[in-house]
């Protein structure tokens, strides 16, 4: 009986380590990652607000249409490029999304109470303006122009008042105010 002890036993060792061995992989897969886990102090949904917050239009309807094509890693690589977040932040931003979808909100800017000949306003277009009397041609060709914003400084010329008017001009154009008095001149009749 004694050559069987030692072999049973040290198979005895071996289980019990084994089970060991087994329970401690078991405990460990069952707790969250911290990498895993949303940013402290913030929810899930703030994180998907906040993360839709940074996309444009086009690049928020194409990161859902990622999503819903089960595109996860293309759809990081995507919020990525567009908000220089970081890899993990871009991830747990997809995660999130992906959980509480988010509809595009477009910023709109609160009115402040100016006038809008206080604070030119760029165009993403260039405005022509052109005088003429006789022989005499200016033009003023401006993105901080409109048909509105031309309309009111003809209105000031025609009015009488030509120094507003040039003023209106200069600070709607980058031209100086002797140019923009030349041109209200050709204006006013």
């Amino acid at each position: 009986m004694e050559p069987l002890f030692f072999p049973v036993l040290i198979l005895a060792v071996v289980a019990v380590g084994v089970l060991l061995a087994a329970r401690a992989i078991s405990r460990r897969g069952a707790q969250p990652r911290p990498e895993a886990a949303p940013a402290p102090g913030r929810n899930s949904v703030e994180l998907a607000r906040a993360a839709a917050a940074k996309l444009n239009q086009e690049e928020h309807r194409h990161l859902y249409a990622l999503i819903a094509q089960g595109q996860a890693m293309a759809a990081i690589k995507l919020y990525f490029e567009a908000t220089g977040d970081g890899l993990r932040a871009s991830r747990d931003a997809v995660g999130a999304l992906a959980a509480h979808p988010q509809p595009f909100r477009q910023e709109v800017p609160e009115p402040d109470g100016t006038d809008d000949d206080d604070t030119p306003q760029r165009f993403a277009y260039r405005y022509r303006a052109i005088a003429s009397k006789g022989d005499v041609t200016r033009e003023v060709s401006s993105n901080m122009l409109n048909d509105e914003i031309y309309g009111r400084i003809r209105t000031l010329a025609k009015s009488g008042d030509a120094e507003a008017a040039a003023m209106a001009l200069t600070r709607h154009s980058d031209i100086t105010i002797k140019q923009a008095r030349e041109f209200i001149a050709l204006l006013d009749d």
